[in-house]
């Protein structure tokens, strides 16, 4: 399958409107990405990774979440226990367990890569709890995203022949009949 980074990237931007859009994030939260490069360019996880449209993934993504404040984790693959790359800024605000690992091509994936490449001082965590996030490929993002999780449905369904789909979160419902919620 031919990759067209321009049209990768324009669909990339709805989508993320689309889950920013459902998930009424607010500066300083966190959003998750699960990606598969090999599902955006046809080919089976972990089997056609792509540095190129890697580092389109993450260069688009930081273009519409910088300037709203809100931080990019990125999920690696299970040969790095799906840990996550941020910026050390975030994972120390937050508290989370910094890990000693660096990801590759086929240890973490190309975004994980891209990533580390692309924060100015990135690190390694072992779980995180986003607000949302974007699941490119079908790589499981939902052991990151906070309880409780809603899924959302972008207007586009694929990111090149990847499957796509989201969750944001929502505050528990706690309480018996008597209590009201405000969401």
């Amino acid at each position: 399958m031919s990759i067209n980074l321009n049209q990768i990237k324009q669909d990339l931007t709805q989508i993320t409107n689309d889950v920013l859009t459902a998930a009424n994030l607010r500066r300083g939260d966190i959003f998750v990405l699960g990606c598969s490069t090999s599902e955006v360019v046809g080919g089976h996880i972990g089997k056609a990774s792509s540095r190129e449209v890697g580092a389109t993934i993450i260069e688009t993504l930081l273009e519409i979440l910088k300037p709203l404040d809100i931080q990019l984790a990125v999920q690696g693959c299970e040969h790095i226990n799906r840990s996550l790359v941020m910026e050390r800024s975030v994972a120390e605000a937050h508290d989370f367990e910094i890990v000693s690992v660096v990801p590759a091509m086929h240890a973490g994936g190309a975004c994980s890569v891209a990533a580390f490449e692309q924060y100015s001082d990135p690190v390694e965590v072992e779980h995180t709890v986003a607000h949302a996030g974007l699941d490119i490929g079908d790589t499981a993002i939902g052991m990151h995203v906070k309880f409780v999780q809603v899924p959302v449905r972008p207007s586009l369904d694929t990111l090149g022949a990847a499957h796509v789909t989201a969750l944001r979160s929502r505050p528990k419902y706690v309480g018996g009949p008597r209590a009201t919620y405000d969401i």
